[in-house]
């Protein structure tokens, strides 16, 4: 993908705050554009307060009252600016955008927005962007997708000059992230919900049907083994991999095949999908194989963004995702107007605060008590329309 003159600009802007100064002809090589390119770039950034031009070199505007760098802490009752990076603005994220915006709008605040599209290496020159901008403080939601990418990826957080809370996202446990204010969903809870109701209805352990593509599927699968740990339960297969079914049309077959054949052999009654599309088009492929949900099947999606427009609405863990966005805001206003300072002026202990998803029981879990008759079989969604989702 070509990159835009917005995104070039990012990373020009992340190559100046790091060391203060850089020569024209410097930038131009680290960017791998012509220096021509680079001049009219920082001829832009200029214009616009962001940067300052000397004799060939470019400066970070560091001083009080330059042009773009606000004074900390929106004195004098200014707007407070704060910035926020997400790895998207739609699936699951278009939520925790909006109550962040909303609590800002309530604060007085402006809140600004860069979208990452989950290329963490870029998270860093997002964050320069905000910064030249005029942010003040940050809400970061990096593009993290592996489980090494916070510590490949994290390490520009500590170092940003201004108030930064973490949203959706944990760094490496004892590691230096864990010294920042965060807000985040408890997945570990949701799975514990999902399976104690499916449980509840007298089925065996739920089979764990999952991606591995972000945080919020590495956590459901984490929870999904402390789940079955705190409720003295052994998984009855393997956790089954699922993938986009446009992206590995194999690889989701596979995973259908795997599902289907555990529920013909009486291994499992139930199971639980992450994510909310991955469940709506494995119940219709289950149901072109002959399987039926609810009938033959429980199902539970992860994540409820669109689990309620199946034509047998889905049972599925709601994450809070407006909730989390509105407190980490909330929390980053509070961290720069000063209103997190104890009685002796020291800033208050960083808080790491977990919201509980809630369970949200629709009619995908109605399948009966083994031994008792089948229930009646029910449509199942048609999932042609539905865009494909980025997780969490």
């Amino acid at each position: 993908m070509r990159e835009s003159a917005a995104e070039r600009h990012d990373r020009l802007l992340e190559l100046v705050r790091r060391r203060g100064s850089a020569r024209v002809s410097d930038l131009a090589g680290q960017l791998g554009v012509s220096p021509v390119t680079v001049r009219r770039d920082v001829e832009a950034l200029a214009v616009r307060g962001l940067l300052d031009r000397v004799h060939g070199k470019v400066s970070w505007p560091h001083q009080e009252g330059a042009p773009g760098v606000p004074a900390p802490g929106g004195a004098g009752g200014r707007e407070l600016v704060l910035g926020m990076i997400a790895p998207n603005a739609t699936y699951y994220f278009a939520e925790v955008i909006r109550g962040a915006h909303e609590a800002a709008a309530a604060a007085g605040a402006r809140l600004i927005l860069r979208i990452s599209d989950y290329r963490p290496q870029e998270d860093a020159a997002r964050a320069a962007g905000l910064l030249a901008a005029g942010a003040e403080g940050l809400l970061v939601a990096p593009g993290w997708k592996e489980p090494h990418d916070p510590a490949e990826h994290g390490g520009w957080i500590t170092g940003l000059p201004v108030p930064a809370v973490l949203l959706e996202r944990r760094g490496v446990p004892g590691g230096a992230l864990d010294d920042l204010d965060r807000v985040c969903s408890d997945h570990g809870h949701g799975v514990l919900l999902a399976v104690r109701h499916l449980t509840g209805l007298g089925h065996r352990a739920p089979l764990l049907v999952a991606r591995a593509d972000s945080p919020t599927a590495l956590a459901v699968r984490a929870g999904y083994r402390q789940a079955l740990d705190a409720l003295g339960l052994a998984a009855p297969h393997p956790v089954i991999d699922s993938v986009p079914a446009e992206a590995d049309p194999a690889g989701f077959e596979a995973a259908v095949g795997a599902l289907a054949t555990a529920v013909r052999a009486g291994v499992a009654s139930a199971a639980l999908v992450h994510n909310d599309v991955d469940a709506i088009r494995i119940a219709q492929r289950l149901g072109e194989l002959g399987i039926r949900v609810p009938r033959d099947l429980a199902l539970v999606a992860y994540d409820d963004e669109v689990a309620a427009l199946a034509d047998t609405p889905l049972t599925a863990v709601a994450p809070p995702k407006h909730e989390v966005g509105r407190y980490a805001a909330q929390l980053l206003v509070e961290r720069l107007r000063g209103a997190t300072a104890g009685p002796d002026g020291e800033p208050q202990p960083c808080r790491h605060v977990d919201l509980l998803p809630r369970l949200r029981v629709r009619s995908s879990c109605g399948a009966p008590r083994p031994g008792t008759p089948a229930a009646a079989a029910l449509p199942v969604a048609s999932p042609a329309a539905l865009p494909e989702p980025r997780n969490g």
